[in-house]
């Protein structure tokens, strides 16, 4: 179930494929033509310089600037009209409606593109931008008792929720899949040991990060509201962006007056680029880069039209704070390094290949903290390492109560 969000405006008309197909080719058509014309411009400059071909050289570049430029036209009309025409016969066969939920692919490349462009997708209402929403079985659950207790009957107080990073979504978790050598399934073990109900956020990760924080802040009070048992124990596990949105939102909460806080006993964060990340910084620099030459503009215009959600990374929130006193959470923070010896000065150069050690320990909290290093792991692996889930495991063990309780 979407979270609702209040706007001062409208929402803009409803948008489909076709219109996103038809900015991306107007897009690339307009940066295409931005490169050809510096190219030539360029050459025909230089042959203009040598006095026995200036002016024979100036006279092809205006007839090449002629033809081009009508070639252009026709591409950017022509592929504007059809699209045009498209998305009116995609509007009327479906509405721009939600279909049946999308399969482990689909879902896969929908994520991704929404964490290049998930801002631009939001800011057109396209039906490609996802709605953030609890998600189990590959859908959106709906967010009320009946439909709660329906999907879940035999669950209780006891709730896991599950935060991806970006270009992820749930089926990052591994969550169905028969656990290869070395993996497990965080939800299935946590529900067999703990008796946690597994959910898995799904949300737009291209949208700027305090937006996503705040959403999440009150989707988590609407599904304790909602919850047809009292929820007693309430632990989050965010992976990498996931984890700066489950601690922006804890600090949404603590200033907000929200009681989610209340009933959460862990908060995990599994390589959580808090410090920020190289390869957004790296990304930074690469485009300032190409705009030294007007030649390569264009390309530094593509690479500025990536996602806020991915421009928040450059610097990350900084060393995760909250309000002490307002919750009894235990925070956690897990990070990894390519190297064996995680302790190594190579370990912390390394990191997980996107996010340093120091980053992903990093924290300014008060209270129940603690922080924990592996070795030969990488990024990704970090979602169903056998290794992380027993380090979750013995956390929880640590808080006494929440060791392995009398089954149901």
């Amino acid at each position: 179930m979407p979270v609702a969000t209040k706007h001062a405006d409208a929402a803009p008309p409803r948008t489909g494929y076709s219109h996103a197909a038809k900015t991306a080719v107007q897009e690339t058509t307009l940066r295409v033509k931005e490169m050809h014309r510096a190219i030539a411009g360029k050459s025909f400059g230089i042959l203009r310089r040598i006095p026995l071909v200036a002016g024979p050289a100036q006279v092809v570049q205006s007839a090449h600037d002629v033809i081009s430029a009508a070639v252009y036209a026709a591409i950017h009309h022509g592929s504007g009209g059809l699209l045009a025409a498209a998305a009116i016969v995609e509007k009327q066969r479906t509405g721009f409606a939600a279909s049946k939920p999308p399969g482990r692919l689909v879902s896969g490349l929908r994520s991704a593109l929404n964490a290049a462009f998930g801002d631009h997708l939001a800011a057109s209402n396209n039906v490609l931008a996802i709605d953030m929403a609890i998600h189990a079985n590959g859908a959106a659950i709906p967010l009320d008792g009946v439909a709660l207790r329906s999907d879940f009957p035999e669950a209780g107080g006891r709730i896991c929720v599950f935060i991806h990073g970006l270009a992820c979504d749930e089926h990052s978790w591994r969550t169905g899949d028969a656990a290869a050598e070395g993996e497990t399934d965080f939800g299935s073990q946590l529900h067999a040991e703990f008796d946690y109900t597994p959910l898995y956020l799904h949300y737009n990760s291209g949208l700027p990060i305090a937006r996503n924080c705040a959403q999440l802040a009150l989707l988590l009070e609407e599904l304790l509201d909602a919850w047809p048992w009292p929820v007693t124990d309430l632990l989050i596990v965010g992976h990498s962006m996931g984890g700066l949105l489950a601690l922006g939102a804890c600090e949404r909460a603590a200033t907000s007056g929200l009681r989610w806080p209340q009933a959460t006993r862990m908060l995990v964060s599994l390589g959580s680029p808090q410090l920020g990340s190289p390869l957004e910084r790296l990304g930074h620099l690469t485009t300032a880069a190409l705009n030294l030459s007007n030649i390569t503009t264009p390309l530094a215009r593509i690479a500025a039209r990536r996602s806020q959600g991915i421009k928040d990374l450059r610097g990350g929130p900084g060393a995760a704070q909250t309000v002490s006193g307002q919750h009894r959470i235990a925070f956690r923070f897990l990070g990894a390094s390519l190297a064996e010896d995680p302790d190594h000065p190579l370990g912390e150069f390394l990191g997980d290949g996107l996010v340093t050690l120091s980053s992903a320990t990093a924290h300014a909290i008060e209270g129940d903290v603690q922080s924990a290093r592996l070795g030969k792991l990488g990024h990704m692996r970090l979602l169903g390492d056998a290794r992380v889930y027993q380090q979750i495991r013995a956390w929880l063990v640590e808080l006494g109560d929440a060791a392995l309780p009398d089954r149901r």
